[in-house]
Protein backbone atom coordinates (compact mmCIF):
# COMPACT_ATOMS: atom_id res chain seq x y z
CA UNK A 1 0.00 0.00 0.00
CA UNK A 2 1.41 3.56 -1.05
CA UNK A 3 -0.02 6.31 1.86
CA UNK A 4 0.63 9.83 1.40
CA UNK A 5 0.35 11.44 5.32
CA UNK A 6 -1.47 14.22 4.02
CA UNK A 7 -4.25 12.25 2.93
CA UNK A 8 -4.80 10.63 6.39
CA UNK A 9 -6.19 12.04 9.83
CA UNK A 10 -3.08 12.88 12.58
CA UNK A 11 -4.02 10.53 14.73
CA UNK A 12 -3.85 7.56 11.66
CA UNK A 13 -0.68 8.95 10.85
CA UNK A 14 0.17 8.82 14.17
CA UNK A 15 -0.47 4.87 14.78
CA UNK A 16 1.11 3.89 11.60
CA UNK A 17 4.55 6.10 13.04
CA UNK A 18 4.47 4.70 16.29
CA UNK A 19 3.74 1.16 15.46
CA UNK A 20 6.74 1.37 12.61
CA UNK A 21 9.43 3.50 14.65
CA UNK A 22 10.00 0.75 17.38
CA UNK A 23 11.32 -0.26 19.97
CA UNK A 24 11.42 3.66 21.16
CA UNK A 25 13.06 5.04 24.81
CA UNK A 26 11.15 6.44 26.74
CA UNK A 27 12.34 9.85 28.75
CA UNK A 28 10.65 9.84 31.48
CA UNK A 29 10.73 13.74 32.33
CA UNK A 30 10.26 15.69 35.57
CA UNK A 31 9.69 19.07 36.13
CA UNK A 32 8.73 21.57 38.79
CA UNK A 33 6.62 24.45 38.14
CA UNK A 34 7.50 28.23 38.79
CA UNK A 35 5.46 27.77 41.39
CA UNK A 36 6.93 24.66 43.01
CA UNK A 37 5.04 21.94 42.05
CA UNK A 38 6.57 18.96 41.11
CA UNK A 39 5.64 17.14 37.57
CA UNK A 40 5.96 14.35 35.71
CA UNK A 41 5.15 12.36 32.54
CA UNK A 42 6.41 9.93 30.38
CA UNK A 43 7.63 10.64 26.34
CA UNK A 44 8.34 8.36 23.91
CA UNK A 45 9.34 10.34 21.17
CA UNK A 46 12.46 10.96 22.72
CA UNK A 47 16.32 10.11 22.38
CA UNK A 48 19.56 10.81 23.03
CA UNK A 49 21.42 13.16 20.53
CA UNK A 50 24.83 13.89 20.81
CA UNK A 51 27.90 12.47 23.90
CA UNK A 52 29.87 15.56 23.14
CA UNK A 53 28.50 17.45 24.71
CA UNK A 54 26.10 15.10 25.81
CA UNK A 55 22.37 16.06 24.77
CA UNK A 56 18.79 14.91 25.32
CA UNK A 57 15.44 15.53 23.61
CA UNK A 58 11.97 14.50 23.60
CA UNK A 59 9.36 15.91 21.78
CA UNK A 60 5.83 16.55 23.43
CA UNK A 61 2.49 17.31 21.30
CA UNK A 62 0.08 20.36 22.15
CA UNK A 63 -3.19 19.19 22.85
CA UNK A 64 -6.10 22.08 22.01
CA UNK A 65 -2.87 24.51 20.94
CA UNK A 66 -0.99 24.27 24.41
CA UNK A 67 1.79 23.57 25.65
CA UNK A 68 1.77 19.92 28.43
CA UNK A 69 3.06 20.87 31.57
CA UNK A 70 6.28 19.26 31.71
CA UNK A 71 7.31 21.54 28.47
CA UNK A 72 5.73 24.79 30.05
CA UNK A 73 7.72 24.15 33.41
CA UNK A 74 10.75 23.69 30.96
CA UNK A 75 10.17 26.56 29.50
CA UNK A 76 9.84 28.76 32.02
CA UNK A 77 12.54 27.20 34.60
CA UNK A 78 14.89 26.02 31.48
CA UNK A 79 15.82 22.82 33.74
CA UNK A 80 14.62 18.96 33.90
CA UNK A 81 15.43 15.60 34.68
CA UNK A 82 15.33 12.71 32.00
CA UNK A 83 14.56 9.66 34.31
CA UNK A 84 15.16 5.90 32.70
CA UNK A 85 12.20 3.97 32.80
CA UNK A 86 12.68 0.30 34.09
CA UNK A 87 10.28 -2.60 33.23
CA UNK A 88 9.43 -2.57 37.17
CA UNK A 89 8.15 0.69 36.79
CA UNK A 90 5.94 0.30 34.33
CA UNK A 91 2.96 0.84 36.26
CA UNK A 92 3.94 3.74 37.59
CA UNK A 93 4.95 5.37 34.64
CA UNK A 94 1.60 4.90 33.21
CA UNK A 95 -0.45 6.65 36.51
CA UNK A 96 2.12 9.35 35.44
CA UNK A 97 0.96 9.74 31.63
CA UNK A 98 -2.90 10.27 32.64
CA UNK A 99 -3.85 13.90 31.68
CA UNK A 100 -4.28 15.94 34.90
CA UNK A 101 -4.23 20.19 36.09
CA UNK A 102 -1.39 21.51 37.06
CA UNK A 103 -1.36 21.40 39.92
CA UNK A 104 -1.57 17.42 40.37
CA UNK A 105 1.89 16.13 41.40
CA UNK A 106 2.22 12.91 39.26
CA UNK A 107 5.04 12.04 41.89
CA UNK A 108 2.46 11.74 44.83
CA UNK A 109 0.03 10.14 42.56
CA UNK A 110 2.15 7.04 41.49
CA UNK A 111 3.64 6.85 44.84
CA UNK A 112 7.24 7.85 43.68
CA UNK A 113 9.79 9.52 45.52
CA UNK A 114 11.36 12.64 44.15
CA UNK A 115 14.91 13.08 44.95
CA UNK A 116 17.19 16.04 45.02
CA UNK A 117 18.96 16.83 42.15
CA UNK A 118 22.71 18.00 42.04
CA UNK A 119 22.38 20.79 39.93
CA UNK A 120 18.76 21.93 38.56
CA UNK A 121 15.78 22.42 41.36
CA UNK A 122 13.62 19.53 38.96
CA UNK A 123 13.56 16.71 41.41
CA UNK A 124 14.32 13.24 39.76
CA UNK A 125 12.65 9.71 40.05
CA UNK A 126 14.91 7.77 42.97
CA UNK A 127 13.32 4.50 42.34
CA UNK A 128 14.78 5.03 38.66
CA UNK A 129 18.53 3.88 38.45
CA UNK A 130 19.36 6.84 35.70
CA UNK A 131 18.85 9.79 36.01
CA UNK A 132 20.44 12.87 33.62
CA UNK A 133 19.77 16.41 35.35
CA UNK A 134 19.99 18.32 32.11
CA UNK A 135 19.50 22.31 31.63
CA UNK A 136 17.78 23.85 28.49
CA UNK A 137 19.68 24.38 25.51
CA UNK A 138 16.46 25.03 23.30
CA UNK A 139 13.07 24.46 21.36
CA UNK A 140 12.09 23.63 17.81
CA UNK A 141 8.43 23.98 16.83
CA UNK A 142 8.19 21.28 13.98
CA UNK A 143 4.29 22.17 13.57
CA UNK A 144 5.22 24.05 9.96
CA UNK A 145 2.43 25.73 10.53
CA UNK A 146 0.27 22.51 10.26
CA UNK A 147 -1.97 21.54 13.18
CA UNK A 148 -0.95 22.73 16.89
CA UNK A 149 1.89 20.80 16.00
CA UNK A 150 4.87 19.41 19.07
CA UNK A 151 7.45 21.01 20.46
CA UNK A 152 11.17 19.86 20.63
CA UNK A 153 12.83 20.58 23.42
CA UNK A 154 16.90 19.83 23.50
CA UNK A 155 18.99 19.39 27.30
CA UNK A 156 22.53 19.78 28.29
CA UNK A 157 23.20 16.83 30.33
CA UNK A 158 25.11 18.52 32.98
CA UNK A 159 25.05 15.68 35.98
CA UNK A 160 24.18 12.16 35.72
CA UNK A 161 23.03 9.40 38.78
CA UNK A 162 23.99 5.79 37.71
CA UNK A 163 23.04 3.05 40.27
CA UNK A 164 25.88 0.76 40.89
CA UNK A 165 24.15 -2.40 39.97
CA UNK A 166 23.81 -1.46 36.17
CA UNK A 167 27.48 0.12 35.95
CA UNK A 168 29.78 -2.39 33.83
CA UNK A 169 33.42 -1.33 34.18
CA UNK A 170 34.83 1.13 31.70
CA UNK A 171 31.71 3.51 31.97
CA UNK A 172 29.61 1.23 30.26
CA UNK A 173 26.03 0.05 31.57
CA UNK A 174 24.73 -2.92 31.64
CA UNK A 175 21.52 -3.31 29.82
CA UNK A 176 20.04 -6.07 31.07
CA UNK A 177 20.72 -5.11 34.38
CA UNK A 178 19.07 -1.82 33.36
CA UNK A 179 16.21 -3.82 32.40
CA UNK A 180 14.46 -0.51 30.53
CA UNK A 181 10.70 -0.49 29.35
CA UNK A 182 10.65 -0.27 25.06
CA UNK A 183 7.43 1.43 24.35
CA UNK A 184 5.77 -0.18 20.68
CA UNK A 185 2.76 1.49 20.07
CA UNK A 186 -0.85 1.67 21.66
CA UNK A 187 -0.93 -0.01 25.34
CA UNK A 188 2.15 -2.17 24.04
CA UNK A 189 5.37 -2.46 25.69
CA UNK A 190 8.38 -4.54 25.58
CA UNK A 191 11.25 -5.27 27.25
CA UNK A 192 15.14 -6.41 26.30
CA UNK A 193 15.41 -10.28 27.26
CA UNK A 194 18.37 -11.01 24.82
CA UNK A 195 21.19 -9.00 23.35
CA UNK A 196 22.68 -9.62 19.80
CA UNK A 197 26.24 -8.68 19.75
CA UNK A 198 27.90 -7.58 16.36
CA UNK A 199 31.38 -6.57 16.29
CA UNK A 200 31.78 -3.40 14.34
CA UNK A 201 33.75 -4.48 10.79
CA UNK A 202 37.37 -2.46 10.08
CA UNK A 203 37.88 -1.08 6.55
CA UNK A 204 40.83 -2.67 4.61
CA UNK A 205 41.48 -5.33 7.58
CA UNK A 206 37.94 -7.28 7.43
CA UNK A 207 35.84 -5.39 5.07
CA UNK A 208 37.54 -4.63 1.35
CA UNK A 209 35.71 -4.90 -2.23
CA UNK A 210 38.98 -5.80 -3.82
CA UNK A 211 39.24 -8.28 -1.97
CA UNK A 212 35.75 -10.02 -3.99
Amino acid sequence: MEINPNDLKPKDVYKLLSGAVIPRPIAWVSTVSKDGINNLAPYSFANALSGDPPTVMFSGGRPNGNNKDSIQNVLDTEEFVFNIVTYSLAQQMNISATTSSPEVDEFKEAGLTPGKSKLVKAPRVLESPINFECKLIGTFDISGGVGPGSLVVFGRVVHMHIADDVLLPDHKIDPLALDPLARLSGPSYSKIEQLLNIERKNWGADVDPKKK
